[in-house]
């Protein structure tokens, strides 16, 4: 920076620029978030210069550098908040991405304004400032993933853009200086994480995805040409258009846009969770220690699903305006159905925004949601229906601390709370509560259980269920079918263990 030439030029600009340099040459601030400010200063500051724009383009380089270093320091934080996110953490996600957005967007005005220049030899290789374009947006997209909050507009149409350009360049594929990868990798792993459904992971699981991609993107493959629609794990995305990609299956692709397949990378995370189920260590698979948890094996079949086998929506839904109740977690849910009413202080109010035969859309009311993840098991009852349903939370939502959107699958009308023993895990594993649901021929033609997280096991071991009704029942089972896997709780197939 010392080396760092100022050009003749306006008195203004040129003493804009000397404030610049003269706060890239402080030391970071001791809180990170206190680095947000100044950036978003400088950058609007370097925006209204009338100085050269290879000169605009070097200070946005600093910049960019300070903000890169930034953003390291505060992302850890975002790992595992909870929703709806604090004022605090909601004014720092604001804060990164307005810093990243201006970075993105200002790389890609003075893009074409150094093309100008080509002729006086001051033009640079242009992929170099369309990776950090697309990185900047990539990581505004993730600290979104992060906060389960909807994309910012023109985020996806910025990076569309970019590697639009870098297409018509012909330079996705050249590796830049000081980075690991190319244009094409940084683009194909933000549309990857954005194809895996970001909103129905907690923040914890968004960080197990992300490693994921960054180890095996490259089994996924960009297509010569459009798909046609109805293929499995094809996905397209109008360059165009501010849009994250579709899935060709929901919606058959234009003929102009970039299609990718991701059905190799999706037969691998099966093929690395059933791995892992029998036995093998994460090292020898090349995945995370998470990945060998109860939690990060569920990842794992989710992404398979997400990649593999988008699919289409099976029920339309209807626009809605009612009250409903929830009450939340699976401790919260064995007391309402044991005792037939609601623990006292744990129902939250909601709005019913739409409907489905599976399922509703609800936004949040008023009542404690400190709890709420996706992945969460819920029970509703709306002001239509006085039953309590059990529930699946799909996907989270949260624009602002007092807004909270949820998607909500219906599991059953009804459940039965038990206790769970397992013989194999000694009496100090102790007894955990469960929930059990009827069968529902044809769609689920066995009785299922609701259990912790990490709480079952796999045949041909067997499990202790306690159920207290008219009489004490002790029945014993197995577990020959993992439905689901979450963060917080499993859904299992079980049925009766005859065997002496």
């Amino acid at each position: 920076m010392n080396d760092f030439r100022i050009d003749d030029g306006d008195a203004l600009s040129l003493i804009d620029l000397r404030a610049i340099l003269d706060w890239l040459a402080t030391p970071p601030a001791d809180q990170a978030e206190d680095e947000l400010a100044p950036l978003h200063t400088h950058l609007t500051a370097l925006r209204d210069t009338r100085t050269a724009a290879h000169q605009r383009h070097q200070v946005l380089d600093l910049l960019y550098d300070r903000a890169h270093r930034t953003v390291g320091r505060l992302l850890p934080d975002l790992v595992g908040v909870a929703l709806p996110l604090s004022r605090r953490v909601r004014h720092t996600v604001r804060g990164l991405q307005g810093v990243l957005l201006k970075v993105a967007e200002d790389y890609l005005a003075t893009l074409d304004e150094l093309d100008e220049r080509l002729v006086k030899g001051l033009r640079r290789p242009p992929e170099l400032t369309l990776w950090r374009a697309i990185d900047a947006l990539a990581t505004h997209q993730l600290i979104s993933n992060y906060a389960a909050s909807p994309y910012g507009a023109d985020v996806w149409k910025l990076a569309n853009r970019a590697y639009r350009i870098a297409v018509e360049a012909q330079c996705t594929d050249t590796h830049i200086r000081d980075v690991e990868d190319t244009i094409g990798d940084a683009y194909l792993r933000a549309c990857l994480l954005a194809c895996a459904q970001p909103a129905s992971f907690t923040s914890r699981e968004i960080g197990l995805v992300v490693d994921y991609i960054r180890r095996f993107a490259s089994r996924a493959t960009p297509l010569p040409q459009p798909q046609a629609a109805g293929a499995e794990g094809v996905f397209w995305i109008d360059l165009g258009r501010d849009a994250p990609p579709t899935a060709a299956g929901r919606r058959p692709p234009p003929d102009d846009a970039w299609c990718f397949a991701c059905e190799q990378l999706a037969q691998l995370a099966e093929e690395q969770a059933e791995a892992l189920d029998a036995g093998a260590r994460v090292a020898d698979l090349d995945l995370p220690a998470e990945a060998a948890t109860p939690a990060g094996r569920g990842v794992l079949r989710r992404l398979a699903h997400h990649w593999g086998h988008p699919g289409k929506r099976r029920f339309p839904r209807r626009r809605q305006n009612y009250r409903a109740m929830l009450c939340v977690g699976l401790p919260a849910l064995w007391q309402l159905f044991r005792e037939q009413q609601a623990p006292a202080g744990e129902p939250t109010r909601w709005m019913v925004t739409n409907e489905s035969p599976d399922g509703y859309a609800v936004m949040h009311v008023s009542g404690k949601t400190s709890r709420l993840a996706a992945g969460d098991v819920v029970a509703l009852r709306t002001e239509n229906i006085d039953d309590w349903q059990v529930c699946l939370v799909r996907w989270a939502l949260s624009e602002n601390p007092e807004h909270l959107e949820l998607g909500l699958q219906i599991l059953a009308t009804r459940a039965t709370p038990a206790l769970l023993a397992n013989p194999a895990r000694g009496v100090e594993a102790g007894q955990q509560p469960v929930l059990l649901l009827p069968a529902l021929p044809p769609l689920r033609p066995s009785e299922t259980m609701i259990a912790p997280v990490g709480a079952t096991l796999p045949p041909p071991q067997r499990m202790l269920l306690v159920i207290e009704r008219d009489n004490l029942e002790i029945r014993q089972v197995q577990a020959p079918r993992m439905e689901e896997r979450t963060a917080s709780v499993e859904v299992v197939a079980i049925e009766a263990d005859t065997a002496p």
